[in-house]
């Protein structure tokens, strides 16, 4: 419920909250206000989050023949949902998502998220664009640290301890790390104190059992290493590696790819919702 209050501001000050307005993504005063409360009580600092969705889910047929990744039901929700819960715990309530296949369905269920307490932005990819391309479509949008999920990866960890880590690194980039004995099935990072120094994806032999996580704090200056067209772990990961600009948070909590079925299954039986 939106309850009415009255507030005195000063004129000079009244003036710059009316020169946020403008019809789009801050509608009017009271919405400018409002945003930049809630701006000030975020718990990361982090205004958008960017969520990974527009892939058809191959692995996942014949399940993703009738349903997008994101509508996916664990424990009766979409796992778009998750994500978004995940997200807002942390303040952070800019969400925007790529679509793909049946995109539709993710807008009729979801619509522009007040329903679920955060503003929703969705970018349609008409051909798949990748990982990095989504982030290339999404340029404009960022102006400040941003977080990145992939829509099938549910995990759930302490982003503003992410966060303040990433900060004290001060790079471009910062992945989260879980570890595994299957790294012929991810990308897989060879660090050397904090830094990521040689990221490679699905290596046949690998020296590191350190892979990608699937959840990203990037940097405005992401820009310049992103492509039209492509994915993050075979261009951008490993340029960012060799240019010292990615950073490796060794994340120790349970993460679940539900982009197989297996994984999937998993999911169902130990996911603990946010």
């Amino acid at each position: 419920m939106v309850k009415r209050i009255t507030i005195t501001i000063k004129p000079d000050v009244l003036k710059r909250i009316d020169n946020m307005v403008d019809g789009k993504h801050i509608r009017n005063r009271s919405h400018a206000i409002e945003n930049l409360i809630d701006k000030s009580l975020s718990k990361t600092g982090i205004e958008m989050a960017l969520i990974l969705a527009g892939g058809v889910g191959a692995k996942l047929r014949p399940i993703t023949y009738e349903l997008p990744k994101a509508m996916i039901p664990i424990h009766g929700k979409p796992i778009l949902e998750h994500q978004i819960a995940m997200f807002r715990k942390y303040g952070v309530k800019d969400i925007v998502v790529s679509l793909g296949h049946l995109n539709e369905k993710v807008h009729a269920h979801f619509g522009d998220g007040r329903k679920f307490s955060v503003q929703l932005r969705y970018l349609l990819e008409k051909n798949s664009l990748g990982t990095a391309g989504a982030l290339y479509a999404a340029k404009d949008m960022i102006k400040d640290t941003f977080v990145v999920g992939n829509v099938d990866t549910l995990l759930a960890p302490n982003i503003p301890e992410i966060i303040e880590f990433h900060k004290k690194q001060g790079k471009v980039a910062t992945m989260l790390l879980t570890t595994t004995e299957h790294t012929d099935k991810v990308g897989v990072a060879k660090m050397r104190g904090n830094s990521i120094v040689e990221f490679v994806e699905k290596p046949a032999h690998a020296e590191s059992n350190l892979v990608n996580a699937g959840l990203y704090i990037f940097e405005p200056a992401i820009k310049k290493f992103l492509r039209k067209k492509g994915r993050l772990e075979k261009i951008v990961f490993p340029m960012l590696a060799r240019t010292g600009q990615l950073a490796g948070y060794v994340y120790d909590g349970a993460v679940f790819d539900v982009g197989f079925l297996k994984g999937y299954e998993r999911a169902i039986k130990l996911w603990e919702d946010v």
